[in-house]
């Protein structure tokens, strides 16, 4: 979908200099490639929620065979507060647009995915906000094929919804002959077992090392469906930190080293073989190592890499915002990694058009094409599992043998008036006579350096411009990405 920066406006240039402000309040309504965001009672409230629930049916309807057909739509949430709420108001709606409800209730976004194909559902609806706070909340949209809507399609959805909460809603309802059906699905078995049906994951193996491992469930659906699978794959010890699914995270919910000292310390402690985290519906995946170091979400698809690509050779695809240590690993088995725009969907064309073998981002996802076309941190884990046991090894010893990087992650909020394409039209144009720079527009602005590499782009998922950069050294890439802030602003 069309990216909507919330308050930042859309036409005129500012009358003074940009400037950081340190406590925005909160951005109403994001609509964007990510999906329907907001903050619950704040933006997305009901009627909201109703108007796009409403348009999503009447696309799914207008992509029907025959006008008289109910499409079968899959509806899935995380574990938040405002959930059960929100999923009542959708499969309502849904059936009053004449769309067949299948709920699969509680459930990660990956399994959401899975349960489409397993229906041969039209698309689905998942209320999750990812990795923002308790207070959001969001509609993220599926088509047929389980893969979140492109910019076109999610165009013609907002198209649809354009015309008002009561006017969308009744130019979208079917009389009542034509109401929608409702069921019910647990589709986290199917899921399981589409991933142990893998070639490349070895049950047998992983039970037979024996693993001790310590789980993140950040009171969401990752606190069940993570130690399902582990036990479907033969660990026996299991611990799960945050195990009740209450929707108030026990801590940040975005898988960042400041905030999981919970988890590095108990794997430290426990001596466990290593500790597992995800993010509110369990799309996003890190690992902590043996001895409580915090692995990092930037390894994650880097580590799976070297898995697959020693079994399965092939090109990669990620993103622009993601780690130069992917493009050396493949480049160990003679592949090659293409980069896409941030944003799970271009991250999947990207990987079709090139038949990639494996896709990920930056952020822990991990995309397995043998599977489903999304980001999954059930797959992942079964893959790195897999891998020590067959490889013999600690976590710490696999990231010894791993290129060495390090990337900041900062974020800038403008003042109001300020328009951030201005401010990277100005920032490429600085780069654009470099001779030692290589420029990318793709998606923002990134900048290719010897030593090292920034990415400056906004965001899909809140009302700021990141800024991402990466070097041999912790310090050198929050120089980097200081320098490139301070350049953006001046």
């Amino acid at each position: 979908m069309g990216e909507r920066l919330g308050s930042l406006p859309d036409a005129g240039r500012p009358a003074h200099s940009p400037s950081l402000i340190p406590d925005p309040p909160p951005v109403p309504l994001l609509a964007t490639v990510s999906g329907i965001r907001g903050v619950f009672g704040d933006g997305l409230d009901p009627a909201v929620i109703v108007r796009y629930a409403s348009a999503f049916a009447a696309w799914l309807r207008e992509g029907a065979e025959a006008p008289a057909d109910a499409p079968r739509v899959v509806v899935g949430r995380d574990g938040r507060v405002t959930g059960d709420v929100c999923v009542r108001l959708v499969t309502a709606t849904l059936q009053a647009s004449g769309c067949d409800v299948v709920d699969v209730g509680l459930a990660t976004t990956p399994t959401v995915a899975m349960a489409v194909l397993k229906h041969g559902a039209a698309g689905a609806v998942i209320l999750s906000a990812s990795h923002n706070p308790a207070q959001w909340n969001a509609l993220k949209l599926l088509d047929g094929r389980g893969e979140f809507l492109g910019p076109d399609e999610g165009a013609a959805v907002l198209a649809l919804a354009e015309g008002g909460a009561d006017a969308s809603a009744a130019r979208h309802t079917v009389g009542y002959e034509r109401l929608g059906g409702y069921s019910t699905d647990d589709a986290l078995p199917y899921h399981i077992e589409k991933i142990l049906a893998l070639p490349f994951v070895d049950a047998a193996a992983v039970a037979a090392r024996d693993f001790h491992v310590v789980v993140d469930g950040i009171n969401s659906v990752g606190a069940f469906a993570l130690p399902a699978m582990l036990e479907a794959l033969g660990v026996r010890r299991v611990e799960v930190l945050n195990a009740e699914v209450t929707g108030r995270f026990a801590h940040d919910p975005e898988p960042l080293p400041q905030h999981l000292t919970q988890i590095t310390s108990r794997v430290a402690e426990s001596g466990a073989d290593l500790g597992i985290v995800v993010d509110p519906d369990a799309d996003r995946l890190a690992f902590v190592e043996d001895g409580g170091r915090f692995f990092g979400e930037e390894l994650t698809q880097v580590v799976v890499a070297d898995f697959l690509l020693a079994k399965t050779p092939g090109p990669l695809a990620t993103n622009l915002s993601s780690s130069r240590a992917l493009d050396d690993v493949a480049e160990r088995y003679g592949q090659v990694v293409h980069r896409s725009p941030v944003g799970e969907i271009h991250v999947v064309r990207a990987m079709q058009r090139v038949g990639a073998v494996l896709g990920g981002e930056g952020n822990g996802g991990v995309i397995v094409p043998g599977l489903h076309y999304g980001r999954d941190a059930l797959v992942g884990t079964a893959m790195l599992l897999t891998h020590l046991a067959e490889t013999g090894k600690r976590l710490s010893e696999l990231r010894a043998a791993l290129p060495a990087y390090h990337i900041a992650k900062h974020k800038v909020t403008l003042s109001a008036g300020i328009l951030p394409r201005d401010l990277l039209d100005r920032l490429a144009a600085r780069y654009a006579g470099d001779a030692s720079a290589r420029v990318s527009t793709a998606d923002g602005v990134k900048v290719d350096l010897p030593e090292g590499w920034a990415h400056v782009r906004a965001s899909n998922t809140e009302p700021i411009l990141r800024v991402y950069a990466e070097a041999a050294s912790p310090a050198a890439a929050d120089a980097l990405a200081e320098r490139f802030k301070a350049e953006l602003l001046s």
